[in-house]
């Protein structure tokens, strides 16, 4: 796993994939499925990457209540989120869905932000009845923002891992065709990465 927020080489010049772990743990699950589709996408030579976790953004984030009250720890991660050509998000399921700083983080952007953004959405949680966050809870936020996102959304649960640090051989083969959808949103014909 790849230092918090260190970029990697990219074959692409110029593009930028960004992951956003909606977890103020670190490390976590999350963070680790959300790392795991950009290392992949790295591999490939898509872009470079770059991953921030929620407590990136200090604790600004839970008293700004508008982006113009951002700080400056916060408004970093919002411009590099933002500025990034591609997004990989991931939240923990509480409660049934996203968690809450992680919704937040997303409001103080206005409606145009992400527009025409491609996304792709995963999510890690206790139990597989959960796994309905991606198509009720993710889906319908990064449409909101006209984000193009991903038709396959990655949902883990514990016997996904190998450990907290490592995904499952067969899980991994599900991010690969996460990242082949992702390759084709960036225009990235398949066998020319």
């Amino acid at each position: 796993m790849r230092p918090e927020n260190a970029p990697t080489e990219s074959a692409r010049q110029g593009v930028r994939i960004v992951g956003l772990s909606g977890n103020f743990a670190r490390p976590s699950r999350t963070r680790t499925l959300v790392s795991a589709v950009l290392d992949s996408a790295a591999a490939r030579g898509l872009g470079s990457t770059e991953l921030f976790d929620l407590v990136d953004a200090g604790p600004g984030l839970g008293q700004a209540t508008d982006r113009s009250q951002a700080d400056a720890q916060l408004e970093a991660v919002l411009h590099a989120v933002q500025s990034a050509d591609a997004l990989v998000v991931g939240t923990a399921v509480y409660k049934g869905a996203y968690t809450g700083l992680f919704k937040h983080f997303f409001d103080l952007y206005d409606m145009e932000a992400l527009a025409r953004k491609p996304v792709i959405v995963t999510a890690t949680g206790a139990s597989p009845g959960h796994a309905s966050v991606i198509d009720y809870h993710l889906r319908p936020l990064f449409l909101f923002f006209d984000a193009v996102v991903g038709t396959r959304g990655l949902y883990a649960v514990q016997q996904d891992f190998e450990s907290p640090e490592r995904l499952t051989e067969a899980f991994s083969r599900r991010v690969e065709r996460s990242v082949d959808e992702l390759q084709a949103m960036l225009h990235v014909p398949l066998g020319q990465s």
